[in-house]
């Protein structure tokens, strides 16, 4: 009796959920649902997969949570980026966007049943920790992370904050995992930094695209210019483990170095609402100086748009190693006022009709990450080192800055290499002249 009562139900829930897809396509896409008929095997096999379920699964389970689950599964069987956001990923995602969430400060995606860091994010305890673009992590507070899904994982990497988390790492080059200690932390991302170094030159970190970035941006060129006097040289976009983020700051910060109205980035999907064309809005804040732009392999998405936009336009030179090559596009779309979907909706391609998904933006110029701390040893001995040497007299002399930005680009060589090709370039510009 218990089952074939449980069969009347999944015959209602059968026709029911019929009945509710007929209407949703009959109301959403009439051209759509007249090629597309409900897969009534494959409904069945899920009714009976439930009812075993429910008779046989060793503890009490609610249908909730076998719903949510089904969804889970259908959404995470798509791809890395698809997936059901609950009442509480939903609410992340929107603080996440503003620049405000809590947690360890990582970008993550799923590689081989194991959780892959894209790149950890500029200032967070995780970056200040040691974590590494490329990390595979294999453990969280020694629960193997094999066999969770991603959502899973990242569940047990949130928590309160000041709590600790111990994170078991198998890291390239290393003959072994390795642990980190990580303390969680309330994490505010600042998505624009910016300084002058070496004579002029506009530095600017972009390590994530926010809502309010094109804007934060604009006030960073403005400032630049300010603190230069008026004679700023050139300037240097560090998009170097910028995991990415909202696509219409992408566009914002591109427009902001594109004179013209010039093609930014399109995109591609099966809906009308995925097709996408962005074009610049004809000015140039930079003025036409030179301009490098930084970039890694944890350099993603959004950063990928920046940087084949302005590589296609031949309005930077693109310096660094090759990017994450993430060309797809994520929408969101709401459930219930509390849950959505997050779902590919979409392919994205730079103004010459590049995808680059799963390739990556290729540098004009590779430039690898070095370690420069061992040339210090043989440091050459300046008069400065000297003891009892004349003191320079000059008022004007900025000796505590030039210092401070040196030791900047001594740390950086990838850096230090942006600033002597944007020098060469303005060599080559005075010539001409």
């Amino acid at each position: 009796m218990k089952v074939f009562k449980y069969k009347n139900v999944l015959i209602i829930f059968a026709l029911t959920f019929a009945i509710i897809t007929m209407f949703y396509f009959k109301n959403s896409s009439s051209a759509y649902a007249s090629k597309t008929s409900l897969p009534l095997n494959q409904l069945q096999a899920f009714s009976e997969v439930y009812l075993k379920i429910k008779q046989n699964y060793v503890q009490d389970i609610t249908d909730k949570e076998l719903f949510d689950n089904a969804i889970k599964g259908m959404l995470e069987g798509l791809d890395p980026h698809s997936t059901f956001l609950n009442e509480k990923d939903f609410k992340d995602l929107q603080i996440g966007t503003k620049g405000e969430f809590g947690g360890l400060g990582i970008e993550v995606t799923m590689e081989d049943g194991f959780v892959k860091v894209i790149t950890p994010i500029d200032d967070t305890p995780a970056y200040k920790a040691g974590v590494k673009s490329g990390d595979l992590i294999i453990e969280i507070d020694a629960k193997p992370v094999k066999g969770l899904s991603l959502n899973q994982a990242v569940d047990l990497m949130r928590g309160k904050v000041g709590s600790p988390i111990l994170l078991t790492i198998a890291r390239t080059g290393e003959n072994g995992p390795i642990e980190i200690k990580i303390v969680r932390a309330k994490i505010k991302v600042k998505s624009v930094k910016y300084e002058i170094i070496d004579d002029n030159y506009g530095y600017i970190r972009i390590s994530s695209f926010q809502n309010k970035t094109g804007n934060n941006l604009y006030d960073a060129i403005s400032n630049l210019k300010k603190d230069a006097k008026g004679n700023i040289k050139g300037f240097v976009i560090d998009m170097r483990n910028n995991p990415g983020g909202v696509l219409g700051a992408a566009v914002d910060v591109s427009d902001a170095f594109i004179k013209g109205k010039k093609k930014l980035v399109f995109t591609k999907g099966k809906t009308e609402n995925a097709v996408y064309e962005f074009t610049s809005n004809n000015t140039d804040l930079a003025e036409g100086k030179p301009i490098v732009v930084l970039i890694n392999g944890g350099s993603a998405s959004a950063s990928e748009i920046v940087a084949g936009a302005l590589q296609d336009h031949k309005r930077a030179i693109i310096m660094g190693t090759q990017s994450f090559g993430k060309g797809s596009v994520q929408s969101i779309l709401p459930i219930t006022s509390k849950t959505a979907v997050k779902i590919t909706t979409a392919r994205y391609y730079t103004p010459n009709g590049r995808s680059i998904q799963a390739k990556g933006i290729t540098p004009d110029i590779i430039v690898k990450d070095l370690e420069l701390s061992s040339l210090n040893k043989n440091k050459m001995i300046k008069e400065s080192d000297l003891k009892g040497h004349l003191k320079n007299t000059d008022k004007k002399n900025k000796d505590g800055e030039l210092q401070a930005q040196n030791k900047k680009l001594e740390n950086d060589y990838q850096l230090s290499e942006a600033i002597n090709l944007l020098k060469g370039l303005n060599i080559l510009s005075l010539r001409k002249k």
